[in-house]
């Protein structure tokens, strides 16, 4: 599986971005997808995830102004972030995830610069 992520940028305070991650390879295979995020000197943490069924969920701090979707005709799956503070800067990275036999096998995007100015 491989991840491609777009659409990051520069944006003030209260404005909103969509991001894009398209996918391909052995995406018959894949059983969620999220977006994770990386702030200087922070761990990585989950903002948003989809699965295979629809289902969704939210980190605390983002719900309400994030959306995450996806067009499996497209093969994509999208963050819809609006209302965005200075906090939400950070690297977005997609990530799609694989179970088998137990076992979770993680595929990341390369990342994309997301930057809130206040």
């Amino acid at each position: 599986v491989q991840l491609q992520a777009s659409g990051g940028g520069l944006v003030q305070g209260g404005g909103r971005l969509r991001l894009s991650c398209a996918a391909s390879g052995s995406i018959f295979s894949i059983n969620a997808m999220s977006w994770y995020r990386q702030a200087p000197g922070k761990q990585r943490e989950l903002v948003a995830s989809i699965t295979s069924g629809g289902s969704t969920n939210y980190a605390d701090s983002v719900k309400g102004r994030f959306t995450i979707s996806r067009d499996n005709a497209k093969n994509t799956l999208y963050l819809q972030m609006d209302s965005l503070k200075p906090e939400d800067t950070a690297v977005y990275y997609c990530n799609a995830a694989r179970y088998s036999y137990g076992r979770r096998y993680d595929y990341w995007g390369q990342g994309t610069q997301v930057t809130v100015s206040s």
